[in-house]
């Protein structure tokens, strides 16, 4: 372009278009064309300089020549003012150009709302978020104030001359667009064109500024699943990662666990870094209580052959106790402890989960956390029917997670019947089924003595209870149970495993030395339970374990006497 007839500089701005100009004019406004030239300014020869990364292109050279032959003075609008900024600063115009769009900018409350965005749109195109910008911030502050105002004009009354949008001056249209539900959403679309280094600034001066965080939560799902449609796969990674870090600035309270899981849903899809990915994961973990099982049944990640993500919950539940105890309920503790047990027997038939892993998952939570560990039991018995080859030691470890005292008569029954399970566990569950109705009896003796004579109805009644444990016992024949101990016991294949069981079964001779101090049992059921756990103890001698002799010689000297 020919800006004057007689020109003795060529200027090649980043290569779209060439412009011939005066050198002692441009020199005269700007700083970094006087430098350049130096010694040169007198020459009468033509120059030629060439730009390459030039703000605004053509189009900004074209601005800042036509500001030099007007002799330092044009038209700042809010349409040009960023323009004229950045290529100011770029060709050093401090004292005259560069003051001038400073002034500018103290007007800018009064700018329309889609003043305020061709501006924005500006900086986006020609500055850094990255890099401080004077000019960026106070854009940036008028938008947010425009809608943290508590009472503001419509900004998104429609133009009949364009289709951007401008301030309305009728009050009637006056709301609080900060927290009102109904308005709030017009804005999203508004900002959708902005970057996601913007978005960040943005949200941040959000919550800064006490936005609704539920509303700004809404911004950002809307904002990436416009996003999303155009952007590459590089971008995708970058736009979760910078909207999982804005999560961590909000309200736990407006993040719910089904929100965080779909999130991390899209993220697993994604190659995003793992340290965005434990934010997630730690955020869905100090909300656990709140989860449901459809949300934990996340697949597993690629080439892994688990039904479900079972390392996720790990991770999960980690984090769930990394709170701090005040925050720990025993209510919470339970329901993560409902949750997992749910989870358990949903991963429990799965062929291919290893019995180490399910060990960490059955003792993931104190016994505290349970009342009951029926749900428990039943995932075990699962596990074990599906994974049957596996070793005794691997059993006992994922059976150690039980507590006998937390199980209810039926579980103990089908514990002590099951063959699933070590027999050390099975017998274990038996001596507590009989402890139970043990318990159970002596409590309606109690009840009986201190209630006074009874009525032949409770007496009929109680009669029904003993009959039923006798029914019971009897239903327990003995040469079965032996039967079945042995096929349990066949597995063992050296002394010490045997004199393991022994230890286990210790029990045997306290029920033994209770029958031998207490002549009555010799009637009822305890009589009956006597004299079963002592055909226990000579079935143990049969089959040769040296511990049960000695025991066997205690209860008979005790009984003699």
């Amino acid at each position: 372009m020919l800006m004057q007839a007689c020109c003795d500089l060529e200027v090649d701005v980043n290569g779209e278009e060439v412009f011939m100009v005066d050198k002692k004019t441009v020199a005269s406004f700007s700083k970094r064309f006087a430098k350049l030239f130096g010694n040169l300014m007198d020459d009468t020869g033509d120059l030629k300089v060439v730009f390459h990364d030039f703000p605004g292109g053509a189009e900004g050279f074209e601005l800042i020549a036509r500001f030099c032959y007007n002799n330092g003075t044009t038209e700042i609008t809010p349409a040009n003012i960023v323009l004229l900024n950045c290529a100011a600063q770029f060709m050093e115009m401090e004292s005259s150009l560069l003051n001038q769009t400073k002034k500018s900018l103290d007007g800018i409350s009064f700018w329309s709302w889609s003043e305020l965005l061709v501006a924005l749109k500006e900086c986006q195109d020609l500055l850094s978020p990255s890099k401080p910008s004077l000019i960026l911030d106070k854009v940036l502050d008028c938008v947010i104030g425009r809608l943290a105002s508590p009472i503001v004009a419509s900004p998104y009354t429609s133009s009949s001359e364009n289709s951007s949008f401008r301030c309305s001056s009728d009050t009637r249209s006056s709301y609080s667009i900060k927290n009102n539900p109904s308005h709030v959403s017009r804005w999203f679309e508004d900002l959708l064109f902005l970057n996601i280094d913007l978005i960040y600034k943005v949200v941040k001066m959000m919550v800064s500024q006490h936005f609704d965080h539920a509303t700004i939560i809404k911004f950002l799902l809307r904002y990436q699943r416009s996003r999303f449609l155009i952007a590459t796969a590089s971008e995708k990674c970058r736009i979760m990662e910078v909207i999982i870090n804005l999560l961590t600035l909000l309200d736990r309270s407006s993040l719910s666990c089904k929100l965080l899981f779909d999130i991390y849903r899209v993220a697993s899809s994604l190659k995003i870094r793992k340290q965005c990915k434990s934010i997630l994961e730690n955020l869905i973990g100090l909300q656990l209580d709140q989860a449901t099982i459809d949300c934990l049944l996340v697949p597993p990640p690629q080439k892994k052959h688990y039904m479900y993500d079972v390392n996720l919950l790990l991770r999960l539940v980690n984090a769930f106790h990394s709170e701090p105890s005040p925050c720990l309920s025993p209510v919470r503790l339970r329901k993560v402890a409902s949750l997992l047990d749910s989870y358990l027997v949903e991963v429990s038939a799965d062929s291919y989960l290893n019995p180490s892993k399910f060990a960490e998952l059955v003792l993931l939570l104190p016994d505290s956390a349970r009342e009951s560990h029926d749900r428990l039991f039943q995932a075990i018995g699962i596990y074990l029917q599906i994974h049957d080859g596996i070793c005794e030691a691997q059993k006992m470890r994922i059976c150690s997670a039980l507590n006998y005292a937390k199980l209810s008569t039926d579980a103990l029954r089908h514990l002590a019947r099951n063959s699933k399970f070590p027999s050390r566990i099975a017998i274990q569950g038996f001596l507590n089924q009989q402890s139970k109705l043990e318990n159970s009896l002596e409590g309606q003796k109690h009840i009986n003595t201190f209630s006074g004579p009874i009525s032949t109805e409770e007496s009929i009644k109680e009669k029904e209870n003993s009959d039923q444990i006798l029914v019971y016992a009897k239903r327990v024949d003995v040469p079965e149970k032996a039967e079945q101990l042995d096929v349990q016991l066949q597995g063992m294949q050296c002394w010490a495993q045997a004199e393991a069981a022994c230890e286990v079964c210790g029990e045997v001779h306290a029920w033994l030395r209770y029958g031998a101090h207490n002549r009555n049992a010799s009637l009822g059921a305890p009589g009956i339970m006597r004299r079963y756990l002592k055909s226990m103890l000579f079935f143990f001698i049969n089959l040769g374990v040296p511990s049960f002799n000695n025991m066997a010689v205690s209860c008979t000297s005790e009984n003699e006497n």
